[in-house]
């Protein structure tokens, strides 16, 4: 009766075996004992075929030494791939001829702990002895050994480390805020503002952490104030407070709109009466009436992809794109308005008209300015007035008063320019600023201003 193939076939890459070889090889003739088939002969298989087990543990480590992408759904691997010619309990796995070459395992390092005696050291008190064999370099290209590497290396030897670990007291764990500001030079240098000011803002924000933080709070409060005032890459973040940086733009994020949100009273619009009691003297000849000093600065912005955005943020005067927002400052030089951030391509007299700073106006208030603010009727449906350099328009020269009075309003007028100085100390206003933080540009800028209020250089009284 001849035997019919059932299919099955050994699984193993590159293995030709099959129960019809195996039916073909039983049905020749035995040379050694002279039977008709080998299968009346007491000679052995050639090969057997064993089934993938049914135990998940076994089967898994079948399929990891097999190595297939996709395993047939019925799994046969033949007697010629066992150690023991069969699935035993020393060899249950097929090791043999598996059709790849796997890869070599890592050496480890020789390390052989001893103690100052010469016996094997406990955990805590233990001397290293490291040997390490030479490195051999070879060519990118070539896969040679690169003999430029091989110059001067007699005496690289086998090297020999002995060193004594003694196990340190335990020490306090301190956190990263408090190893990298020791004083008043510190904190400015990171934050921008003095060590006292900084930790009084942390005691006041302790209870903002997010619960899935791992970071006190004074680190996370110090990882933000660095971002502003450095405007450091991510990744550097990320590698000084040892975090990813994922975890550092969440924690960005969160306390950019925790501190915008608290700082905001910071930024107070002074009484007329403590504006007064607060003018430095060289207000006081001819500006003694001055509510404050406004301006236009602008921050250039990485370049969007949408054209619109694109178009509507371009500065002629950068000649790039920019965001542009309106400082107004009091006499003694602390900010007491900053507006929402507009495209570069807006003129002052927009952003004053949109901004909400007319708000804050009343009747009796001087305003100075410069000529680009073209707002004197505005202020004026205010009862306010506004204080700016003469225009020449179509005539040929200022008159000799009108010099003097633009020249009297330039030596007052640049103290809005050292407020501006203050605010661009933070990088992230006066580097370009990233795309990925230009939704939080308000805020930004409400908590550059209120630092800079907290810091207190104010214009000198003389």
């Amino acid at each position: 009766m001849a035997l019919k193939s059932s299919g099955t076939t050994c699984a193993v890459r590159g293995c030709t075996n099959n129960q019809t070889k195996l039916n073909n090889w039983l049905k020749s003739e035995c040379f050694d004992h002279k039977p008709k088939h080998k299968a009346e002969c007491s000679c052995p298989k050639w090969y057997s075929f064993h089934r993938l087990p049914n135990d998940e543990k076994a089967k898994r480590n079948w399929l990891k030494n097999l190595n297939l992408k996709q395993p047939p759904k019925c799994c046969y691997v033949c007697s010629f791939h066992f150690v023991d010619k069969a699935p035993t309990e020393e060899n249950p796995y097929p090791m043999l001829y598996l059709g790849y070459e796997k890869p070599p395992e890592k050496k480890r390092r020789r390390v052989v702990r001893m103690s100052v005696d010469g016996q094997v050291a406990s955990t805590t008190d233990q001397a290293v002895m490291v040997f390490e064999q030479p490195q051999t370099f070879k060519d990118a290209q070539t896969q040679w050994m690169d003999p430029a590497e091989e110059d001067h290396t007699y005496s690289k030897g086998s090297i020999l480390i002995c060193d004594m670990i003694i196990t340190p007291a335990p020490e306090i764990s301190l956190s990263i805020a408090e190893v990298t500001l020791n004083g008043d030079k510190d904190c400015l240098l990171y934050t921008g503002i003095p060590l006292l000011v900084f930790n009084t803002l942390v005691s006041c924000l302790q209870g903002f952490v997010r619960q899935s933080s791992t970071m006190p709070a004074q680190d996370e409060v110090l990882l933000t104030l660095m971002k502003l005032r450095h405007n450091f890459a991510v990744a550097d973040l990320a590698r000084r407070f040892k975090r990813s940086a994922g975890q550092v733009s969440k924690t960005i994020t969160h306390w950019v709109d925790i501190l915008a949100e608290h700082t905001r009273d910071l930024i107070p619009w002074l009484p007329r009466d403590t504006i007064k009691a607060t003018m430095p003297k060289v207000f006081l000849p001819h500006f003694s009436d001055l509510t404050c000093i406004i301006d236009c600065t602008e921050s250039v912005l990485q370049k969007t992809k949408n054209l619109d955005s694109r178009s509507e943020s371009y500065s002629h005067y950068y000649a790039s794109n920019t965001v542009k927002y309106l400082v107004a400052i009091a006499p003694s030089g602390m900010l007491m308005f900053i507006s929402e951030a507009f495209g570069g391509k807006c003129s002052d007299r927009y952003i004053t008209q949109n901004s909400g700073f007319l708000d804050f106006l009343r009747p009796g208030d001087v305003v100075m300015g410069d000529r680009g603010f073209t707002i004197r009727d505005l202020v004026e449906e205010r009862r306010v007035k506004l204080v700016i350099p003469a225009f020449t328009r179509k005539r040929s020269q200022l008159t000799n008063e009108q010099v003097t009075q633009m020249r009297r309003i330039a030596n007052v007028r640049i103290h809005v320019e050292r407020a501006i100085r203050r605010l661009k100390v933070f990088k992230i206003l006066s580097q370009t600023v990233p795309i990925s933080l230009v939704p939080k540009i308000y805020e930004i800028l409400q908590i550059c201003a209120a630092l800079i209020n907290l810091r207190g250089e104010l214009i000198s009284s003389n």
